[in-house]
């Protein structure tokens, strides 16, 4: 579904790139990043082995993402296997980007991500007694700056999370802190980028770190992960292990409300409970946490990961990371079914993503189909099954990198960027998109595509995409009045 919608006013607002760019007393960022110590860095790491990040398969996983019907993919993916330099360690990843920038943010993320992980991951292990001496003091830990945010039911529940957090194995403790921590600097690194807006752009991200039999999930928005096991009857049955973190939550919506955001559904699709500024109708995110979209995190919108624990037994098969345009039209049983039914592992992401395209059509056939991102980890081993690498993943891999051969100096800038003959443009048939558009989706579309708006054009994020055909019931803010009477629902 749609992530954000600005008003339909004109002039440029504060949520808009428009109006970041001509804010009165606005100074250049401190700390940019050097756009050729980026194509350095994402050099080195497209030559990491077992690092994978476009549609293909390995021996434990299987990748694929496809752009929906909303113009550039901004859903991200990635499996790096011997994480951390640990042969038994995998971690995996999905992003789904949203605003005009959205598709850079996803990117970006991605890529940086798990490395601030592992770095913070490896300084803990090598100071075991000062991280005890930190879960000690509890939670405070969790980006200070994020700590006035939490409500009393979170607070409480904070309190809770120590006493599981101490009955944990130490790779969970150590991970926690890790994820923690990761994702705050994260976060405040993507508000330094001068070359990527992040005003009023962002992503979502459902991570996890597989070591041995030890698993550990860090989760920020509505992408979602789901296991598949076996129950006494050996029946192959799903287990969500992740919250999808949206402002219905009533923790989430009290948190908001507390730092003066506004929840409240659209009239014409009232299940969606999206987050506004106090004073202007943008933009309507979502989700409840995102990196990026600093435009809110002053209102109640965090980064903060909800953090979970799981020791994986002989029952449990596999799991599934997906973005929420899998989420939207299938139910965590479908998933699991058509990922268990699949008979070629190194196909299961794909026949997933196939086969939520079609739904997206019966189900919603006026709506625009959304991007789709998934990443199935295989949990026990299966000699028999085609593991290899798939021949499209190999196919996009050539792609890239001839494209890197003729790659700007800058290739995150926005203004540097022309848009992409690969963006598909014709209606899906039947059986998925066609040969031809099938690599539409890989890391040479994200990097030709440039924004999603033209110049001094509002972002709507909803428009075409979600299930609302009109934006004439958009409520008005008016000031002294609560939401009822501006005309708003509350999610």
């Amino acid at each position: 579904m749609g992530s954000c919608l600005s008003s339909e006013t004109r002039s440029p607002l504060p949520a808009s790139p428009m109006g970041v760019r001509k804010r009165k007393g606005s100074r250049s960022r401190l700390g940019s990043r050097n756009p050729s110590f980026d194509f350095k860095r994402d050099e080195q790491l497209r030559k990491t082995p077992g690092r994978i990040f476009l549609n293909g398969s390995s021996e434990v996983a299987s990748l694929f993402t496809q752009q929906g019907k909303k113009g550039t993919n901004q859903d991200a993916m990635l499996v790096w296997e011997n994480f951390g330099s640990r042969t038994d360690t995998v971690f995996c990843g999905v992003f789904d980007g949203h605003g005009p920038y959205g598709h850079m943010v996803a990117k970006r993320v991605r890529d940086s991500l798990p490395l601030k992980l592992s770095t913070n991951w490896e300084v803990n292990i090598k100071s075991d007694e000062v991280l005890r001496e930190v879960s000690l003091n509890g939670t405070g830990s969790r980006c200070s700056e994020d700590t006035s945010f939490l409500s009393p039911d979170e607070s409480a529940r904070a309190s809770i999370d120590l006493e599981e957090t101490e009955k944990r194995p130490e790779v969970f403790r150590t991970l926690k802190e890790s994820f923690l921590k990761a994702f705050k600097v994260m976060d405040r690194e993507l508000r330094m980028y001068s070359n990527i807006e992040c005003f009023c752009s962002g992503t979502t991200a459902v991570t996890l770190v597989k070591q041995g039999q030890d698993l550990v999930i860090g989760n920020v928005g509505d992408s979602r992960a789901v296991l598949g096991t076996r129950d006494k009857n050996n029946s192959l049955v799903a287990v969500q292990l992740t919250v999808d973190l949206k402002p219905n939550l009533p923790a989430e919506a009290e948190r908001i409300r507390k730092c003066k955001g506004r929840v409240f559904a659209l009239r014409d699709e009232p299940e969606v409970a999206r987050v506004w500024l106090p004073n202007n109708d943008s933009p309507g995110l979502a989700m409840a946490r995102a990196f990026g979209d600093f435009c809110l995190k002053e209102f109640g919108l965090i980064s903060v990961p909800e953090i979970s624990y799981r020791h994986i037994t002989d029952e449990d098969e596999f799991i599934v990371l997906a973005t929420d345009g899998i989420w939207d039209v299938l139910s965590n049983e479908e998933v699991v079914d058509i990922v268990g039914s699949c008979s070629t592992r190194s196909y299961a992401a794909r026949m997933l993503v196939e086969s939520a395209a079609r739904a997206w059509r019966s189900k919603y056939p006026t709506s625009k189909v959304d991007d789709c991102a998934v990443v199935c980890l295989f949990l026990d081993s299966n000699p028999n099954d085609s593991t290899a690498p798939s021949t499209e993943f190999k196919e996009n891999i050539a792609s890239e990198e001839q494209y890197d051969t003729d790659k700007k100096d800058d290739p995150f800038s926005p203004t540097g960027l022309d848009r992409s003959g690969t963006v598909r443009t014709s209606e899906w048939a039947d059986g998925g998109e066609s040969e031809e558009t099938s690599g539409a989706n890989d890391e040479v579309a994200l990097d030709n595509e440039g924004t999603n708006m033209e110049v001094g054009k509002e972002w709507s994020a909803l428009e075409g995409v979600s299930r609302v055909n009109t934006l004439l019931t958009l409520p008005r803010f008016v000031p002294n009045k609560d939401n009822k009477k501006a005309g708003g629902k509350t999610g």
